[in-house]
């Protein structure tokens, strides 16, 4: 039976504000990528998810991004790449602290927002993020975009690459996310959203908007846990995944 992983971005909540339903998306997803308090969380939600996450058996990563908790980390900032190279791993080291408080291990490293966005195009961004990992932990799994720089810059540096396609974000026809503010970017319904994510592991390729296939390996699928139908698209493209013979399992290990 051919396996592929689940993730969701979770512990995005900040002092007393909550964002998502992470205990229900947490009994849902096979990995999870926890904000490590420059867009979003910080150590009390960093924590209090890594152990959420340890009692459901889930694989915990990394998931920085550009200091900006005012834009929630979708505005691009103008950084250097070695600045983005020193704040990527200064988040890496902050989520491994926390996750050895909650008695869990971190697993692997995925980019957030506006940096991930400029790192599947730009491949020195790309580089200084794969580098920061590497740096860091080379054991670290990078859980990158699919059809996108970041995948080169894993390879180049050494580290087990695993490439991510997303369950309720639109593609255009080079394989990058659509905007957020344009139409088709975002899949709010739960239905579309599964019979999408199940034909495109099918047939091994995003489907971009207009219909377009991009053949690429897909090891992981994303729900992002802030949108308004995170928990209820990620239980359907579980159950419909299942039902069409694809097992979910972490890439790195619960």
């Amino acid at each position: 039976m051919r396996s592929v992983d689940l993730n969701s971005d979770v512990g995005e909540g900040f002092g007393a504000y909550s964002c998502g339903d992470d205990s229900a998306m947490l009994s849902i997803v096979s990995s999870a990528n926890v904000a490590c308090g420059f867009h979003a969380g910080d150590p009390d939600v960093m924590e209090a998810t890594f152990r959420m996450a340890r009692a459901n058996n889930v694989a915990i990563g990394a998931h920085p991004g550009f200091p900006d908790l005012q834009g929630f980390g979708r505005r691009r900032l103008p950084m250097s790449e070695r600045e983005i190279e020193r704040f990527v791993a200064y988040q890496i080291g902050a989520a491994q602290a926390m996750a050895l408080i909650a008695g869990h291990k971190l697993t692997h490293v995925k980019a957030h927002g506006a940096l991930a966005n400029a790192a599947a195009a730009e491949r020195g961004i790309a580089n200084a993020i794969a580098h920061a990992i590497k740096t860091v932990d080379r054991n670290l799994v990078h859980l990158a975009i699919a059809c996108s720089e970041q995948v080169g810059a894993g390879e180049r540096a050494g580290l087990r690459v695993v490439a991510e396609i997303f369950g309720d974000r639109g593609y255009d026809d080079a394989g990058q996310l659509l905007r957020r503010d344009l139409e088709g970017a975002m899949i709010d319904d739960p239905e579309i959203a599964a019979k999408r994510v199940v034909a495109m592991v099918e047939e091994g390729a995003i489907i971009s908007v207009s219909g377009k296939r991009l053949k690429t390996k897909i090891d992981s699928i994303c729900v992002h846990g802030d949108s308004a139908h995170a928990v209820e698209s990620a239980r359907l493209i579980r159950q419909r995944l299942q039902a069409a013979g694809v097992s979910i399992h972490a890439f790195a290990g619960g």
